[in-house]
């Protein structure tokens, strides 16, 4: 089993930066990918970005350029700078991990707020 435990959120105003973090505790040597996903009031929960254990990362559009994922493998920790942040961007962000098996693994998520 792994737990997955998000910090970072908060109330920031548009133009803003926030890093969120996600630690990783149990199971850790079995897991490979890991990311944020996140869900607006009354939308979907959608993928935003994703980093392999060897640093390959993945971004949605409306956040290239923007948002940075990292991971940190000693700490079994995954990051997500973000920076120039929008109203559009409010949500509550997800930590997701994927083990060797693909079997998913998610935090209880963080809120983000962006003010105009």
């Amino acid at each position: 089993q792994v737990q997955l435990e998000e910090s970072g959120g908060g109330l920031v105003q548009a133009g803003g930066s926030l890093r969120l973090s996600c630690a990783a505790s149990g199971s850790t040597f079995s897991i490979n990918n890991m990311g944020w996903y996140r869900q607006a009031p009354g939308q979907q929960r959608e993928f935003v970005a994703s980093i392999s254990r060897g640093g390959n990362s993945n971004y949605v559009d409306s956040v290239k350029g923007r948002f940075t994922i990292s991971r940190d493998n000693a700490k079994n920790t995954v990051y997500l700078q973000m920076n120039s942040l929008k109203p559009e961007d409010t949500a509550v962000y997800y930590c997701k991990a994927w083990n060797i098996m693909l079997r998913e693994y998610w935090g209880q998520g963080t809120q983000v707020t962006v003010s105009s």
